[in-house]
């Protein structure tokens, strides 16, 4: 019998805004409870990967709200390191996904003071200052799993995948055997893709199937 091999680490590119991410990050979370797994919690950006002309109204939308999030994360890890990106995350996951609040400026504000981050991190939400940092972390998930990807991404050494995408998050065994499942891909020379259509929406609390 194949035997996944055990990890030291995992990589797991995230953009704030995206529901699916947040799914997978709750199973990242209850693998890594489990498990003698050490997860790297990194940015990349749906607003730069969607940016660039003719897009329409409603994802140019989009885009010009999914700077704010990212950027005040690349912010908060530049100025008070990598330590804070997960809390922070999950602080505003929880506003965004979980509770489904649209008020994205009063999101950032409350999850930086749950945190303990001052809030003059929040004037990088309308800032640039910090796109060559998100971008160049953006750009290491793309070198892991190719330019046909989104949010998230996640790595085991070398090898990344896009994904999981997956809805609700596993927790338990299911949880652990998706993983032994992304470990035993990773270790195939040459294993590219799997795929299905979606029959469901991101299911993420009270704010499930929103999007």
């Amino acid at each position: 019998m194949t035997t996944a091999p055990a990890p030291r680490a995992i990589d797991f590119w995230f953009d704030p805004i995206c529901p699916w991410a947040w799914t997978a990050s709750r199973w990242l979370d209850d693998v890594a409870a489990a498990r003698e797994v050490t997860v790297a919690w990194r940015l990349m950006s749906l607003a730069h990967l969607n940016s660039g002309p003719g897009l329409s109204e409603g994802m140019a939308d989009f885009v010009e709200r999914a700077w704010g999030p990212v950027r005040v994360l690349t912010a908060a890890r530049l100025e008070h390191g990598r330590s804070v990106v997960k809390p922070l995350y999950d602080a505003m996951g929880t506003r965004l996904h979980e509770q489904g609040r649209e008020d994205d400026d009063d999101v950032i504000r409350e999850a930086l003071a749950e945190v303990g981050l001052p809030e003059t991190l929040a004037k990088a939400a309308s800032s640039d200052e910090h796109d060559d940092a998100l971008r160049a972390e953006h750009h290491e998930a793309m070198a892991r799993v190719g330019t046909d990807a989104g949010s998230p991404i996640i790595a085991v050494g070398d090898v990344g995948f896009f994904g999981p995408v997956v809805s609700p998050a596993p927790t338990g065994p299911d949880a652990l055997r998706l993983l032994d499942g992304l470990l035993l891909m990773a270790s195939v020379d040459g294993f590219y893709e799997l795929k299905r259509g979606r029959t469901r929406g991101p299911h993420v609390g009270d704010a499930a199937e929103r999007t």
